[in-house]
């Protein structure tokens, strides 16, 4: 009974979809799907890292100049690559994300076209490895661009096509993603987008498009802390300050914080140390030990709250062993969601593109998303697409960064779907905003 009135909606809102004028759009769709897998092919066997999507952005490019796009531009933010369609109807202009970056990581899936490529990162040569599905992205993106494109008489507004590098965090030293785009002007000139849409695979049940209203996946930074002791010999603790027995007990108080300061009925939070470095031999309490984290939360005020709450426990339980504690605070990437009216609107366009029974409520994801910078300035949809093979369950197939993530790619045309869905039904339902 929940969905009966989702799917009357759809019957009733999506006419312009489901209608029979828009059969010309269905034969699109069906015709392109075998190219939306051969350019997903393509970007996995020739991944790049962030800031280093050369031959990717020029791949890219050239398929939209195929396209007769009314503008195609390089460069932005480094290497991404930002196409304009306008439509032959006048309306309201939208725009849809991609990302383009790999990740340093040996692929191990055995694909007839698995990734040999390497690339260089933190001054050493890697592996790489499309692992989190950005190959992916593009190739919907593309895919989309070619339907819309082909099908431009029946486009009311523009469309934006933005394919971003370095979702995945610029190199130590560079600025990029989503962030610097926006700062070249992404969203400004002659076409601005009223609203923004993403996609990312996710391993879920094949072909579901997963949501959630407001915040859906967390905030994120990073933050060092470092404590200064005084050196000594190991048999003797007492002539010295020894920081890794303060750091191990900084990092135990760290946990309290989520657990006994922050209100969780507005959103978790997670604080967690990743690494840690003091010390060269045994018998020798260091001076100095440094520690790395990282933090996620889903809602601003809380994470005010931490940060007050790290730096008091970290600085007063070192003090308390006459230690010095530095926190340093890093880069952070908003909280990704989903604007509650405007999903609200687009919901029947999501069940034409997977399906009533494929459109479902995701839980929160701890993991972060830079498209939450085009998020700050625009609405914006962000979804997940399933991509486990048919009948496998949510948490029983290789998650996205691992080296055996390999996503079933039957799932790309709902994607594609989604993508078109969205370009095309925003000006009907931006005209009831």
């Amino acid at each position: 009974m929940k969905r009966l009135l989702p799917f009357l909606i759809t019957i009733l809102c999506s006419l312009q979809v489901l209608s029979s004028d828009n059969e010309a759009l269905e034969i699109a769709l069906t015709n392109v799907e075998q190219d939306v897998v051969a350019w997903r092919r393509h970007f996995h066997e020739n991944p790049e890292l962030s800031n280093r999507e050369f031959e990717t952005a020029k791949t890219i490019a050239a398929q939209l100049r195929e396209l007769n796009m009314d503008s195609v531009v390089t460069g932005v933010a480094h290497t991404g690559v930002v196409a304009t369609l306008i439509g032959a109807k006048p309306g309201p202009a939208v725009a849809l994300r991609a990302d383009m970056d790999a990740l340093p990581v040996s692929e191990k899936t055995g694909l007839s076209f698995a990734s040999k490529a390497k690339g260089q990162y933190n001054d050493s040569e890697v592996d790489v490895m499309h692992a989190c599905g950005h190959d992916m992205h593009v190739a919907m993106l593309l895919g989309a661009a070619k339907v819309l494109a082909d099908n431009r008489d029946q486009l009311a507004g523009s469309v934006k096509f933005i394919f971003q590098p370095a979702e995945e965090g610029a190199p130590a030293g560079e600025r990029g993603g989503a962030e610097l785009m926006i700062e070249e002007g992404v969203l400004g000139g002659k076409v601005k987008p009223d609203a923004i849409m993403g996609l990312h695979v996710w391993p879920v049940p094949l072909g579901t498009l997963n949501y959630r209203a407001g915040s859906f996946m967390a905030g994120a930074e990073s933050f060092t802390i470092t404590v200064n002791g005084e050196q000594t010999h190991g048999s003797s603790p007492w002539r010295g300050v020894d920081p890794i027995f303060v750091s191990g007990q900084i990092m135990t108080a760290l946990q309290a914080i989520p657990s006994r300061y922050l209100d969780i009925t507005k959103g978790p939070a997670v604080i967690t140390i990743g690494s840690i470095h003091g010390g060269v031999r045994s018998n020798i309490i260091p001076d100095q030990v440094v520690m790395a984290g990282t933090i996620r939360t889903f809602d601003a005020g809380e994470r005010d709250v931490l940060h007050e709450k790290l730096k008091k426990t970290v600085e007063g339980i070192a003090s308390a062993a006459g230690a010095e504690a530095i926190v340093d605070i890093g880069s952070y990437y908003p909280i990704t969601g989903n604007d509650p009216k405007l999903l609200k609107r687009m919901m029947p366009t999501l069940d034409w593109a997977a399906g009533v029974d494929k459109v479902v409520e995701h839980p929160l994801i701890t993991g972060a998303e830079d498209f939450s910078f085009f998020q700050e300035k625009i609405p914006g949809l962000f979804l997940m697409l399933g991509v486990n093979d048919p009948g496998v369950a949510a948490g029983d197939s290789p998650a996205n960064h691992s080296p055996l993530f390999s996503p079933n790619e039957d799932a790309m045309i709902v994607g594609v779907r989604a993508l078109v869905g969205f370009a095309m039904d925003y000006a009907d339902i931006s005209k009831d905003q």
